[in-house]
């Protein structure tokens, strides 16, 4: 089926797509049939893009109208998925299966799929990208084979396609590691200080499950600190001069916190704790936009500092800001390939023409720390420089090339990436 609509925009309404031209599939078969007749194509998942990554001129497909699967195995401990299905609709399933992901992203509304192909993230020094749970994979290239690829068997391919920024072809179908189910409570600490955080910054970041730090930049201190706690973690009673938050709160100031998850020290399931934000309710700020940037988790503090001397170019066009950790990872194309990170996200007040302005500033000021960008965010830096902090970049253009030769899956956005 294809739908002839007038032209689609993601999430924040920010980018509008250029095609109205658009695809819904019903089966494998029929993703096949159009990756093998279809001269130009992306696929579009959930939105929750701010860039260009998943636009195409000429055909989008979405999965949207595909059998949604969700097939747990309990004796492995895994469970398969077909390409369509968002976190929300697995982790409820998983959680009555006594099962668990190891970690989520700030929000649930986000495909598998999409995250895994962007290495999207939640927080945690212990935690790597939500793609490291990705044990095998089907992809249609674009010839319309179905190519499967898996941890075990094919190791070296495998690391280069999870992360595949939709390149390779369409992910019909994924399989993810599983863990026992497991609670968490959430405590969130107000006002840290800039100076406790300069000399504690591992024992704050590590404090925890899941750690993050939202700041405006505007202040001496670390506006709120959100710590998620799993049942079996002793927390600190005394947090390094914060105060103990007496009410839910929201990352935004301003902002009612009635759509993010339980607070004040609530235990309840993995799944309605560990995103910010709740399923059934809008994330964040709704009219925004998003970028963010990671580097050595050993650089933080340097970074923090080279920052905070640019506050005034950046704050007043800032909605906030979160501070984050992830674990290394093996995936080629992963901003933390090899190296435990730490996140500097930005979510800004929807004035493009100004954020486009300071991104160069923030990008200069992170570049002596080999910062890389968000795949799916906002950024501006050039193609020379981004090419050079991905040393398995060549190996990710030949994979491409020998799944897609024609450059089907190709666009304005991959071509800085991959020429």
């Amino acid at each position: 089926m294809v739908e002839l609509a007038p032209r689609l925009k993601n999430w924040a309404g920010n980018y509008e797509y250029s095609t109205g031209n658009l695809h819904h599939p019903e089966t494998v078969e029929q993703i096949q049939v159009l990756n093998k007749n279809l001269e130009k194509l992306k696929v579009l998942g959930t939105r929750h893009t701010f860039n260009a990554i998943a636009d195409s001129t000429e055909n989008l497909i979405s999965l949207d109208q595909l059998e949604r699967v969700i097939d747990v195995d309990p004796h492995q401990k895994r469970v398969s998925i077909s390409g369509n299905i968002t976190y929300g609709e697995l982790s409820p399933v998983l959680h009555r299966a006594g099962f668990a992901l190891h970690n989520l992203a700030s929000l649930a509304h986000i495909s598998v799929a999409g995250a895994c192909a962007t290495a999207t993230h939640g927080s945690g020094v212990r935690n790597q990208t939500l793609a490291a749970a990705v044990s095998r994979l089907e992809i249609v290239t674009a010839n319309g084979d179905l190519l499967t690829l898996s941890r075990e068997e094919e190791s070296e391919r495998f690391d280069g396609a999870v992360v595949n920024l939709g390149a390779l072809g369409v992910v019909a179908n994924l399989t993810l590691d599983l863990l026992p189910n497991f609670e968490v409570s959430q405590h969130v600490y107000e006002r840290l200080p800039y100076s406790q955080l300069e000399a504690h910054f591992d024992d704050i970041i590590s404090a925890a499950y899941s750690v993050s730090l939202f700041t405006t930049w505007q202040d001496n201190y670390i506006d709120q600190v959100w710590l998620k706690r799993r049942s079996d973690e002793i927390l600190r009673i005394d947090f390094f001069g914060a105060t103990p938050a007496m009410w839910k709160m929201h990352p935004i100031a301003k902002v009612p916190a009635e759509n993010c998850t339980e607070q004040l020290g609530v235990a309840g399931p993995w799944h309605e704790r560990l995103p910010h934000f709740r399923i059934d309710a809008l994330p964040s700020a709704g009219n925004e936009l998003q970028s963010e940037y990671f580097l050595p988790r050993a650089s933080a503090v340097e970074a923090l500092h080279a920052l905070s001397s640019l506050r005034e170019e950046f704050a007043p066009h800032l909605l906030v800001s979160e501070i984050r950790t992830i674990a290394a990872d093996n995936f080629w194309m992963s901003p933390c390939y090899h190296q435990d990170s730490v996140g500097f996200h930005f979510t800004w007040k929807q004035d493009v023409p100004a954020v486009m302005k300071v991104l160069p500033l923030i990008e200069a000021r992170l570049a002596p720390f080999n910062a890389r960008p968000h795949w799916g965010k906002l950024f501006r830096i050039e193609p020379e420089p981004l090419h050079s902090l991905y040393e398995k970049l060549p190996d990710f253009q030949r994979l491409a090339q020998e799944y897609d030769p024609d450059g089907k899956f190709r666009n304005a956005f991959l071509e800085r990436v991959l020429s």
